[in-house]
Parts: structure tokens; sequence; C-alpha cells
């Protein structure tokens, strides 16, 4: 072929096509292998094996039941229904197209209908092997062997000839029996099947045979009444199918006796081999099998005389000949010759004859089998022929360098393990009594069981130095070097098998411990008297288990330790990259072991750092969902995991799970998008009421904690309850039901998924109608107890805690077993049903709003989740960023919306305000004629805003709660208040824009009636003027400037004197304000009105306000304040009163700043003022005390609103205005009598006197929201908690107690100052307010350049009428004085054409004028100018409710204005609250974030100054939820402050320092700082 190739490149004439196809013929066609990989799509992994994690990942095909007809699918086909046990995985051919067309109808009755190409399952198998690595070989040997199939033990490759010994394949099957003589005392025995030494019996067929092997030896191993095909054979489905690739193959079983002499078969353990193929293809496979055999089975249809295969004298095993007599091709005469050769007797040979039927057949195999095992003669672990395999040229899987390193590294530290209880004393010293120790500090820390009589503070502080004493104490201890040479392994690249052996060691150990302890304790139950040396043989159980887990519960201690040491420590920095390699671990699919069983704890800054460096080598695919399950020990929970996901969950036996382990489960890239998630977290849990613990005092505790935990991390959980013993359901739906519900209460919806075991009738289902009826009664009981218990008793139902649909929510399992182990295969119903089970779970998880949505984020749910239930009271007690963030993100939204509401409303009153100004003018819009018909229309108008603006906000409201966003399911609980305060947002508005209009509407007309006599005068005046111009122009002589200003003075004075002028009558306002006083205390009853009568008001307001006690009861508590341990009573009044008044004075301020008419509105608005902050305050009923307090205020306000009044008056008064124009009235008469052009005059006069005021006045009540919307975009005002971190790390950073005192005493006064300095400190800078101010000038500009571009085309015939349409277009925005427009209007001679020009040109002028005058006007003058205050505003909006807590006076936190509950993100010492001990007269210390958890008690003026529990605090101050301080260093910024200023306090509040804790004087300001951000949840 090379030679012909030559001469065609030689010649150079050959074509492109003749290459080609030359080509083409030297390529080599593919192998018998090849060419079935490439049809099963298996091609790839024969290259790059297939792994753990691409066969275990959640794809479609986990969906789908159907094979589909690709013949791709086969071997994936196979995979998922091996991974979950399922016994009919080798049925595994896409079906037959059973819809023929004619063509087919005609075909032969007897033609094969699977001409189509299937796959034998036997080369299905061997491809599958082959394309594994050697951890999804080890997978597929224990499912396979846990399906009863059999198992490759010589794993044949076609192309190379070579076989494998597949040792480390089998090595985790571990096989449990009872061979006879554990019989009598009903032991068993367990162990690791290759390290059994069993006599193995194998056949094998020897040229041609008639009898079915396989099928022969299925009904070998099978009772008659349970038949299994452990053997694929020729009858079975596509068993006839041709193989390809499997001959050669090796597999093995094994028969383990039950211990039942009527039921086993044989009444010895035995491993049973079946060659497939000829052996004489196959002699290495053959010699092998007859070097490491018992006995050997030849099947033979002819025997040649001279068979040298079965002569080897080398053979070890027993050789037996079996015959098919019925065979026409049988011949005894090579028969007799072999006997010869061989020595064999009869006994060695089994024909079937033609008298001989299948059964009496095998009945004789069984007798010959039976009779090598009374005498095996050979016995051997598969272990053991390694050595053999090596021998004959047979490669063992486990040679492989990475294994025999990883084997290596485990052996040198399981080879030294004598006794596993002292071992772990000694090798794990911190994660023994150390850190259980540490576990019951955490505890206590938490819920103060032990505090006694000791300060509350000074006991938790005692509690942190002993904490910090033990980790010392770990410190102390050096690494062993069994965890050195353990850290070491896993971190080389064999770290995957060294784990794999280390487990497989370790567990071979605990069984052979196990057993010895097992056999120890039947010994001395038999005697009664033997409890404590039983008791102790139970802890010895307990305590005997070591696993890998224990090492890395080491290496987390290790860690944890670490931290306590200083940063720059070596030993510190040489730990740091321990998270990573756990992390990569549970990357490469073991667990993360979440909650240690023995200390029944979690190591949390372990677990968040692997968590962390987990979500950093996925990062960004790091979404994920959780499942657990949950129930009784040793009901099969890891086990249906296991079959569920494939996984290998610890099942052996006496190694049930403690605590709770979390693997990872990848998803497909095409499945994300379904489950909207990277990863599926599955979690196994320790079984609850577990013997071992249930003898202990906290086992029921620790179950709860257990179940809150793993309920509060899933998003779907399993619970596994049994129905027959009623007791135990109830204790476990207790738990589990209390868990949901503490899960709905934070704001968490898990869905949850019923599982009955052992339910095997097909009717189950529709069977079980009455136990699920009776399941919901017992869930709804457990729900009311459970509500109960958490103080939460609006719950009645279970499905008032989470979803539940009694028939959906249940899945009824089959038995595991199909028969009696160990030969019994797994129930496919089993596997069935669990398959359906696990389609319903992933389709709960597509439904999911998933609370953990990452791994950042469920790290964070595992720390407030188990921080909460170290709390007694876990509902109270949970805390979470999570939810934190969400209820932030919920308060700043409602923040924007209710901001976009009140701007609307304060634009909507402004315009409203202008029109009803221009109300009656040439500017206004109306053609209504009645004011009060229009204030009607105004208010209906209104209302529709206000409805309007109220349904917009609804409506954000829920698509806020709508959105799969934000973890907006984790703040629902709070969607009443905040659609409360929207509703309480506009009672307000509508009230106060109601006022607003009528007190306009009442000045207006006021105004009206001066404005119509000011107009008279003006037009008597021009008339007079008029006649005076005609009088002076018939004299015919001229005039000088000086004879006209005699001849207009004399007109003046004359025409003045003939008015009918009389002066404007002021109103008392002191009667007004008395009389709504007197109407608002006439509810409060007679004593009330009494006490306000004895006081002229005019007499009230003058001096400042000082409370003095009156009652006999007060004034001994005054004089003897230490009698209630609580703040003085006087003092707190005092405060109170100040308090009120001061918001009064800011309200009066406000409408005297406006220099407009008194209105009622005004007095009613500071009594409404009163009595809401009256309400508020804790302070019992003391009328003497209101009635003081709203004469003082009242008399105050009256004082100044009648001067307000009375200059108001003067200003209006119409004789005063004409006084003001009467130099004007000068100019233009003298104008007009010397026929002056007026136009620029006029242009001027009406800009300066008619516009410039009124654009002024447009730019200041614009301005006002200006500055509110750009503070708002300030992070500090975004929300309240916002603020609060804002105010207080300002007070930390200026370090000044004057300050810290007037925040703490003086709350909203200091506030309203801090939000003053903030807007003068921001807007000090000119540009900062120009560009606000230069864009309302120059859209006012816009605006009548657009007027007077209007009123041109208008094509008018008079300046009158030019003018008024200008005014009349202006009327939305601007309120021209009528009096400057009537006195700009007299004798206005000029032309409207020229007016037009020098009015734009006077505009110009004008934004220059009023841009220097907005320049040269300090800051703090513009903001009494503005319209809305927005010092007024901001502190509304960050002052909230005004509640402060009762105990230390912290001001609430929660958003929205009509919330339920009142709450505050950090507590503080009470001693700062002016509360002392009423012994020493020493501050107290006490946090109540701390004394509500503990067992102290409280008196206080609520409780009539008897004695009442913390703990119970709610019960006097119900609206109040005080939160435990859940990281016990929240409150370190007030320790920190209190510990600095302790003299200054005690020497403001009169009192002896504080006795500080020694904990807080070591905190320092920077921790302070970070204690205030973790408090407020800043980032």
């Amino acid at each position: 072929m090379a030679a012909v190739i030559d001469r065609l490149v030689g010649g150079m004439r050959a074509t492109a096509a003749v290459v080609s196809a030359l080509e083409a013929a030297v390529v080599k066609e593919d192998t018998e292998l090849q060419s079935l990989l490439k049809s099963l799509g298996l091609e790839q992994y024969h290259r790059e094996k297939l792994s753990l994690s691409k066969i275990l990942q959640i794809d479609e095909k986990t969906m789908t039941d159907d094979p589909g007809t690709c013949k791709s699918n086969v071997p994936f086909y196979f995979l998922k229904k091996l991974m979950m046990v399922n016994v009919t995985a080798r049925t595994v051919n896409p079906p037959a197209d059973l819809n023929g067309d004619d063509a087919s109808e005609k075909r032969d009755l007897f033609d094969s209908p699977n001409d189509a190409e299937v796959f034998n399952p036997l080369d299905v198998i061997t491809a599958l092997f082959l394309c594994s690595d050697r951890f999804v070989q080890q997978e597929l040997a224990l499912k396979m062997s846990m399906c009863q199939f059999s198992v490759p033990l010589l794993l044949p490759n076609c192309d190379t000839k070579q076989s494998t010994l597949m040792l480390w394949a089998m090595r985790d099957i571990v096989k449990k029996y009872r061979p006879p003589d554990l019989s009598a005392s009903k032991g068993f025995k367990e162990e690791r099947i290759v390290l059994s030494e069993l006599p193995m019996i194998s056949f094998v067929r020897l040229g041609d045979c008639s009898l079915s092997k396989s099928e022969i030896l299925n009904k070998l191993l099978s009772n008659p009444q349970q038949y299994h095909d452990t053997f694929v054979h020729h009858n079975m489905e596509c068993g006839d199918s041709p193989r390809k690739i499997s001959d050669g193959l090796t597999e093995i079983t094994w028969y383990l006796p039950c211990g039942t002499k009527n039921m086993d078969i044989f009444s010895q353990p035995v491993a049973l081999a079946n060659l497939r193929g000829d052996i004489a293809s196959h002699e290495t496979q053959f010699s092998f099998l007859c070097q490491t055999s018992a006995a050997v089975f030849v099947f033979f249809d002819q025997l040649e005389s001279e068979c040298k295969l079965l002569s080897n004298k080398n053979y070890k095993a027993k050789i037996f000949l079996v015959g098919n007599q019925q065979r026409k091709s049988f011949t005894t005469d090579g028969l007799t010759e072999t006997l010869n050769t061989l020595n064999l007797t009869k006994n060695n040979i089994i024909i079937k004859t033609k008298k001989t039927n299948d059964a009496d057949f095998v009945k004789r195999l069984r007798t010959t089998v039976s009779s090598v095992l009374t005498n095996p003669g050979l016995k051997m672990s598969i272990e053991q022929m390694a050595d053999i395999a090596h021998e004959l040229g047979i490669s063992v899987d486990e040679d492989s360098p990475e294994c025999q390193a990883g084997r290596k590294n485990a052996d040198a530290i399981t080879e030294q393990i004598e006794d596993t209880f002292k071992f772990k004393e000694k090798q794990f010293p911190l994660q023994g009594q150390i850190w259980k120790e540490l576990t019951l500090l955490e505890k206590e820390e938490f819920r103060l069981r032990k505090v006694g009589s000791e300060n509350i503070e000074n006991y938790k502080s005692n509690l942190k130095m002993k904490k910090e004493k033990l980790r010392r104490k770990q410190n102390s201890h050096a690494m062993s070097d069994f965890m050195s040479c353990f850290i070491s392994a896993i971190s080389c690249k064999e770290r995957v098998y060294f784990l794999k052996w280390m487990r497989m060691n370790l567990d071979n150990l605990s069984q052979i411990k196990l057993s010895s302890l097992r056999e120890l304790y039947k010994e001395q139950s038999k005697d009664s008297e033997n409890k404590n040396e039983i008791k102790e043989i139970d802890k010895q159980l307990f305590n005997s288990s070591l696993g890998v887990e224990h090492f890395f519960r080491e290496m987390g201690q290790i860690y944890e330790a670490s931290l306590y040491l200083p940063e720059t420590d070596p030993s510190r920095q040489q730990l740091q990259h321990l998270p990573r390699l756990c992390a990569q671990l549970l990357l490469d699919g073991f667990p993360l072991e979440l909650v240690d069983g023995d200390a029944s704890n979690i190591p949390l800054r372990w677990v968040s750092d692997v968590l962390s460096q987990l979500n950093d080598l996925v990062s960004p695919k790091n979404k994920i969902l959780v499942v657990t399950v949950l129930g009784v020990q040793s009901t099969g929970k890891s086990t249906l995991l296991n079959t569920m996901f494939g996984v290998q969950f610890a099942v052996s036996s006496g190694r049930c799970t403690r605590g709770a382990f979390m693997l990872l489960i990848k998803v497909s890239e095409d499945f994300k998008k379904d489950l909207n998630c990277d990863f599926v977290v599955i979690i196994d849990t320790e079984g609850l009421k577990s013997p071992e613990l249930v003898q202990l005092d906290n086992s029921h505790e620790h179950d709860n904690e257990l179940a809150t935990l793993v309920v509060g991390l899933s998003d779907v959980t399993i619970i596994n309850i049994a129905m027959e013993n009623s007791t135990e359901m109830k204790d476990i739906l207790q738990i589990v039901v209390q868990a949901f519900l503490r899960m709905k209460e934070v704001g968490k919806k898990p869905k949850c998924q019923f599982v009955h075991q052992n339910v095997s009738d097909v009717s189950a289902h529709d069977k079980n109608l009455r136990d699920r009826k009776l399941l919901l009664e017992q869930l709804n009981e457990m729900t009311q107890a459970a509500a109960k218990m958490e103080k939460k008793e609006e719950n009645k139902n279970f499905t008032d805690v989470m979803e539940y649909n009694p028939d959906t929510g249940n899945c009824y399992i089959p038995g595991l077993w199909n028969g009696n182990p160990p030969m019994a295969p797994v129930n496919v119903g089993y596997s069935e049903t669990v398959y359906e089970l696990k389609k319903n779970i992933i389709q709960l998880m597509g439904k999911c709003e998933s609370t953990s949505n990452n791994i950042l984020e469920f790290k964070e749910w595992i720390n407030s989740l188990w921080t909460a239930v170290k709390h007694e009271n876990f509902i109270f007690s949970f805390r979470n960023s999570l939810v934190a963030d969400a209820y932030m993100s919920l308060c700043t939204e409602y923040n924007k919306w209710e901001w976009e509401f009140k701007k609307e409303m304060y634009t909507w009153v402004t315009n409203a305000e202008t029109r009803i100004s221009n109300f009656g003018t040439v500017a206004a819009k109306t053609e209504i004629s009645e004011l009060r018909e229009y204030i009607t229309v105004l208010k209906s108008e209104a209302t529709k805003e206000l409805t309007k603006l109220e349904t917009l906000m609804l409506d954000n409201l829920k698509k806020y709660f709508e959105q799969a966003e934000g973890h907006v399911y984790l703040v629902e609980r709070y969607r009443e208040d905040f659609s409360n305060s929207i509703k309480s947002l506009r009672r307000q508005t509508e009230r106060s824009v109601f006022d607003q209009i009528t007190a306009a509407a009442d000045i207006k007309q006021g105004l009206e009636e001066l404005d119509k006599i000011a107009t008279t005068y003006i037009h008597k005046i021009e008339k007079a003027v008029c006649a005076l111009i005609d009088e002076c122009r018939k004299k015919k002589v001229k005039i000088t400037d000086k004879q006209l200003d005699e001849s207009f003075n004399k007109m003046w004075a004359e025409t003045l004197y003939n008015f009918s002028y009389s002066a404007q009558q002021t109103s008392n306002i002191f009667t007004s304000v008395s009389l709504q006083l007197q109407t608002n205390l006439s509810l409060k009853g007679s004593h009330a009105c009494e006490l306000l009568s004895e006081k002229s008001l005019q007499d009230c307001g003058q001096e400042p306000f000082k409370y003095k006690p009156k009652g006999a009861k007060e004034y001994i508590r005054s004089k003897l304040p230490e009698w209630v341990p609580w703040t003085d009573l006087v003092k707190e009044k005092q405060e109170i009163a100040d308090s009120i008044i001061s918001a009064c004075n800011d309200c009066v301020s406000d409408k005297i700043m406006r220099k407009t008419h008194y209105h009622d509105t005004y007095m009613q608005e500071i009594v409404r003022i009163i009595d809401e902050r009256l309400k508020k305050k804790d302070i019992y009923q003391d009328i003497e005390f209101e009635v003081s307090l709203k004469q003082h205020i009242c008399g105050s306000a009256a004082r100044k609103f009648q001067k307000m009044h009375e200059d108001f008056i003067e200003e209006n008064d119409p004789y005063r205005r004409l006084q003001k124009i009467r130099d004007k009235f000068c100019a233009d008469f003298k104008d007009v009598f010397n026929e002056r052009d007026q136009c620029q005059k006029k242009a001027e006069e009406f800009t300066n006197f008619c516009l410039e005021p009124a654009v002024e006045d447009f730019v200041y009540r614009s301005l006002g929201l200006d500055i509110i919307d750009k503070m708002l975009k300030r992070v500090e005002f975004s929300t309240r908690m916002s603020f609060q971190y804002s105010i207080l790390l300002d007070l930390l950073l200026k370090s000044d107690f004057k300050s810290f005192e007037r925040y703490i005493c003086s709350y909203e006064s200091y506030v309203k100052s801090w939000i003053s300095d903030r807007i003068k400190e921001i807007f000090s800078s000119e540009s900062a307010l120009c560009e606000f101010e230069d864009r309302r000038l120059q859209s006012c500009i816009d605006h009548i350049n657009a007027a007077i571009k209007q009123a041109k085309e208008e094509k008018t015939d008079c300046l009158k009428t030019f003018v008024e349409h200008i005014c009349n277009v202006l009327g939305d925005e601007l309120v021209i004085s009528q009096i400057a427009l009537d006195s700009f209007m007299v004798l206005n001679k000029a032309d409207h054409e020229q007016f037009a020009y020098w009015l734009k040109e006077c505009l110009g002028e004008m934004k220059e004028t009023l841009k220097n005058k907005f320049r040269d006007t300090k800051f703090e003058i513009k903001l009494i100018y503005l319209n809305v205050k927005p010092q007024n505003e901001l502190f509304n909006r960050v002052i909230g409710c005004g509640e402060q807590c009762p105990f230390c006076q912290i001001p609430c936190d929660a958003g929205g204005e009509a919330h339920t509950e009142h709450f505050a993100a950090l507590h503080r010492p009470q001693g700062l609250g002016r509360v002392k001990w009423s012994d020493s007269k020493k501050l107290s210390t006490d946090i109540c974030s701390s004394a509500i958890i503990s067992y102290t008690r409280f008196r206080c003026d609520a409780t009539n100054s008897e004695w009442h529990p913390y703990k119970d605090y709610r019960t006097i101050f119900p609206d109040w939820e005080i939160r435990p301080d859940v990281s016990l260093e929240a409150s370190d910024y007030w320790k920190y402050l209190m510990t600095k200023y302790n003299k200054e306090f005690a020497e403001a509040y009169d009192a002896e320092p504080a006795k500080i804790p020694s904990a807080w004087e070591i905190i320092t300001e920077e921790q302070a700082k970070k204690s205030l951000k973790k408090s407020f949840s800043i980032k």
C-alpha cells in the first residue's frame, strides 16, 4: 500500500479523491470495544473516566422515567436505576417499536422481534466499569451487591486482552450474616467482604454448553419461593443478545446464611464465581479461579479426550464436571478418559440425564457444593487473591500509585490504634471534655440559668473569661503526630484515596471492637445484678465509635482555638489553609459535620470559614437548595437519602449518625434554570429520641435544638415517621411541629414531606386515609401544644404554620428488603417509591423561595439559627443578618414611597394655597365665585389625590412582597404593619391638608375685606389724580415739579380726609385658645375643668415650666427616689414636659415665621401634639401634670399668636397700604401730566412689585422639598436604623461626654440639632444650594416668558388686558399681590407692545437681582423662609414612633408609623438611663437584652413597685420586643462608653460610679465601632 502511495505522489498525477480513498483505507478500523462504546455514547469516558459528581448530579434525566429510543441513553439509564438500587436496572434497552407498518404485519410470525440492535446487560456493565474512575467502580459494585447482582471480580479489556482484579471496587461492600456457631446466641458477623476468608466455588464453561450455567446458578442460590436473577442469563431480557466485550468477565457473588436452618440453602458462607465465555479462550482467568477456588465446576457438552486445560497439576481447586446428557452431542468416551487423567471419582461428575428435571439437577448440584463446603480445603479472601493475580499477570485495580500512597498514609495512622476509646482520649484532647465544657459555657452565656444574685454583666464577663481560659488550654496541647499525619495526607493529591482508606480502616476497627463489646454485653445481661457493668459497657459502646469525622472535628477545634492566638502567631498562620482544604473535600463529595453529635454543638467559626472558602471555590455558581431528613433513630433515614441521591452516608451497624452532616450534589447546567440553583445540599441527621441520649436530662432539648436547626436550614424537610408507635410519634411530631412553628415566626417557609416506611400494601395510600386523618389531628394537637410553649397561640392548626396537603404531603414506602436478609435484594417497590419521592422533592425544590439562596446566606442561617437555638426562647432570640437586611431594604423602600407620597401632597397643597391666594383675582383659574364652594371642590380634589397616592403605595407594597429577590418572605410578618402605616399616613396627611386648606381659605376671606377697602381707596385716589391732571392742564402755564408736588400733596390730604376710615379691630386670641383648651380637657372629667379654672391663661407660660409633685404618694417618691430602683420620677416628668414644650415651640415658631393671620387650626395642632406625646410616654395618669403643662404651652403660644395677629392686622391695614404707595402715585401723576413714555418704567414697576416677590416666594416654597430630596439620598437618612448608626458613630468620633449626656437625656433635642447641623454642613457651600435656586428661578423665568408670548398672540388692545392675561397664565405657580397689581395699573398709559419688550429686558435684571439676593442671604435665614422645613421633615422621619425602651430608654428603630411592636437594634446599660442600685447608689451595668433571658427580676411604677421576672417583661410591656444580644458583643459600644465616662455619668446622675465588669475594661474603640456596625447590619 505504501508503495502505491509513493508512486502516486511521485507521479503528481493522482486526484484528491483517490488520495482520500487510499488514506481512508489505511485508517485502522474501530475495535469491538471502541465500536460498542461509541454506540453507548461512552467513547469520551474511556479516556476521561466517569466521576461520582457526574453520575450523582441532578439533571433532566432525574425527572424522566422513559429511557427513550436513543442507544446512548442505555448506560445512563442503567446507572440512574442502579444508583437507586433498583433491581430492574439491567432491563435497560430501549423498548421495541410495537406500532409497525403493513410490511411488518406481513412478516413471518417466527421472526425475532429483537432485530434492532440491543445490548447485552453484561456488555453494558463491562463498558461502564471500563469507563468509570475507581470511586464510581466502587459505588457500582456496592449498589450491585445490594441488588444481589453478581459483581465483577475479573474485568476484561477485549482490546488489550488484559484482565483486572476488582479488589478496590469491592472494598466498600460490607456484609452481615449469621454463621452456624452464632445461631444459638442470635449474634451476627459483620465484615468487609474482601477481607472475609471464604471458600470460593467457581463455575466455568468448556466449549459449547447447552445448559445455561448462569440460570442454573441463580436457581442454586434461590429458595423456591424467592427466585432472583443474581447472574445475567440467556433467558433474561436481552440476555440472549450476543456478548461483544464481556467474554472473559468473571463475576462473583456470595451466599450468606441467616442462621435459620429451614431457610438457609448453605449453612456456611460461600463465594461463587462465574466466568463468562469458554475457558479455552480465557486460560488466565481459568488458572486464577483454579488457584483461588475451593472447587471449580466445569460445564460442558462434549469433552476432548486430551483436555490439557483441566490437567494442570498446579491447580489447588477440586474439579467437578457438569454435563448434559440431554444434548445429542454428549458422549461418555471423552468423559471417561478425562476422569482417569484427572483422577476424578464419580462424585466429581454431575450429569443431567434425560430423566432429570431442573429441580432435581439443581438439588444435586447444591448437595455437591454443600459437601465441598463441609471440607473446603482452601479459604481465601479477595485481598489475598491479589498475589495470585500478580503471578498470572492479572493487574489489580489497587496497584495505582495514588491508591497505594493513600493506603500507606491511612495505615500509618490506623495500624497504631489498639483501643479506640483511649486513642480518642489521648489523640483528640481538644474535642473531649474541654469542648463539652465550652459548649456548656456557650449555652449558659445565652441562658443565664445560674446567674443567681450576681450582677448579670459581671457574670457574663466571668463566663467569657472561662471560655478564653479553656481556649488557652486547648492551645496548650501540641498537635498530635496522628493529626499532623492526617492534615498532611488530606493536603496531598491522593487525599480522596486516603480518606476512603481511613474510613474503611476505621470501620473495620469499630466492627471488631463493637462485636466484642456486644458479646460482653450479652454475657453481662444474663445476670440482672450486673447493672453497673452493663452501664459501663453501654458507655463504651457509645464511645467506641471512631470515624473520619473525629479527625475533622479535632481539626476544627485546632483551627477555632488558633483564632484566640495573636494574628501574627506562626501557629495560627500555619492553620489558615485548613478551611479551604475542607471546602475542597466538600466539592469532592465528602460530608462536612455541621453539628457535633457528641458535644451537641456547632463549631461555628470553623463551619463558617469552610463555607466561606467553599463559596470562593465555586463563585459565582454558589446558589443552593437544602434537603434534610428528620425522624426516629434507626428508621432508615440515611438509607433513604443514599437511595434517593446515590450518596453514601454511614449506615453500617453500630455507626448511627450522630449530629448532622451535609453533602453537596451538583445540578447540571441544563437543569439549573428549573431548580434555580447550582448545588443541592443534603443534610443527614442523627435520629430523634435516640436510646443513647434518652437517659440524659437534656435529650428533649437536644432533639429540639437539632430539629430547629435543620428545619431552619432546609428548603424541603423529609419527616420519617412510624405510625405504629403512637407515643413516640407524638413526641417526634411535637419536636418537628415546634421547629416549623419557629421557622414560620422568623419568616422561613420550608416545605415538608412525611414519609411512612415499611408500608407494603399496593392500596396503602387509600387504606391509610384514616391514618392521614389521624396524623393531621395529631399535627393540629401538636401545633397547639407548640404554640403554647412558644407563646404564639394564634396558631391553632398545622396548616396555620405551613402549607400542607394530607394527600400529597405523605409518601408510603414499602420495606427495604424483598425477603430475608442477608440474601434478600432491595425491594423494587422501595426503589420505585423512593424515586417517586425524589421527583416530588425536586418539584418542591423548584417551587421553593429559597431562604439560603447561596452558600454565604446558608452560612449566615447556620450562625443565626444556632445562636437562637442556644437561647431558651427561640422566637424572641432569633436574629439573622439576612432578615435584618430584608427588613432594612423594606424600610428603605417604604421610606422612598412615603417621601414620594408626602412630596406629591406638599406640592399639591402649595399649589392649592396658591390657587386660594389668587381666588377672586385676575390670576384665578376657576369660574367659581364663592370661596366656600371652591374649598369644597379643593377638598374633593385632595381626597382623590390622596386615594390615588395611597393606592399606589399599597400596590408598591404588594409588588414588593411578590418579587422573587431580596428575601421578602423573611419579613412577611411586618407586611400588615407597613400596610397600616400607609393607611395611617393617608389619614394624618388628609387631616393636615384639610386644616391647611381651611386656614388658607379663612385667611384669604379675612384679607378679601381689607383688599376690597384698599382697592376702593386706590380707585378713588386715581380719580382724584386724574381730576388734578385735568385741572393743571387747563391752566396752560408751565408748572414746575415743585408746584406739581404741592398740588398732589394737597389733593392727597383732602381725598384721604374724606375717606370714612375706621381702624381694623384685633381679636382676643386668649379667648379663642381658652375655649379650645376647655373643650379638650372637658373629656378628662370635672377635676380637670376645676384645675383649669384656678388660673387665667394670660398668667400662664410666662416663666419656664417647672414640675412639682402634688400628691402625697408622689411627694414621698420624690423625696425617696431610691424606693423605686428606677429613674427619678420628678426628673422624668420634667424631661417629658421639656420635650413636649420644645416640640410645641417649634410648631409655633414655624407658624409665626410665615407672618400670616392666626387661625384656630394652629392651636388645635399644638393641643394634638401635646396629647399624642403624653399618650406615648409611660407615666400613670396625672391630670394635674397634664393641665399645668397644657396651660403653660397654650398660654405661651397664645401670647405669641396674639402678637402675630396684631402684626398682621397692622401690616395689612388699608390706610397703611395707601401711605406706602403715595410716592408712586405722585411719580405717576407727574409722568402722565408731562406725557412721558412710561413703558420702561412700568415694566420695571411690574417686575419689581408684582413678579419679583412672587418669584422669590415660589423659590422658597419649592426649595424645602429640593433640600429634603438631596438629604434623603444620603445613607444616614435612608432608614431609622441607618440614622441611629450614623448619629452614634458621630458621637463616638466626637468623644465628648456632654454630647453623650445630651443624646441620652434630651434625645429629641439632640437629634433636632444634629439634623440641623448636618443640613447646614452639607449646604454651607454656595454651589450645593445655588443649583436648586437657579433651577427653580429659571423655571419661573421660562414660565413668565411663555406667558408674555401667549399674551402677545392674543392680540390684546390695551395694557390692562395684556397684563391680566399674563397674570392668569402664571396663576398656578405665582401669587401676584392684587394690591401691587392695582397700584401698577393706576395712571398706566403705556403701550402694551413696548411694555412687553421692556418687560423681557427687566426679567433678565430680575434674575440677576434674585440670584445675588439668594447668594447674599445666609443659609440659616433661608431655612426660616422655607415653606417646608427640611429639619422638621427629616426629624419626623427618623424619630419614628418616639417610643423608648422601658428599661434603658433607647429609642425604637421599627419602620413605618403604625407598627404593632417596638424594637431597638442596640440596647444599653440601664445605668445610662439613670438606673441605680437602691442600696449602693451605684449605676446599674445591667443591659435589658441580657436581663430578659436571665432569671432576675425588676420593679417599677408599671408593676406597682412589685417584683416581676424579666423573662415575663411582656406581660407588663406587651408592645416592646426586646431581642437578646445574640452576638454577646452587640452592646460593646455602650459598654465601652460607660467604662470611659463612668465617673462623669455618675456625677451627672447624682449617683456612685458603676462597678464595671472586667471584660468591659478591655473593649477598644475599634471594637465599639465594630459592634455598632454589626448591631445595625451595616456592611
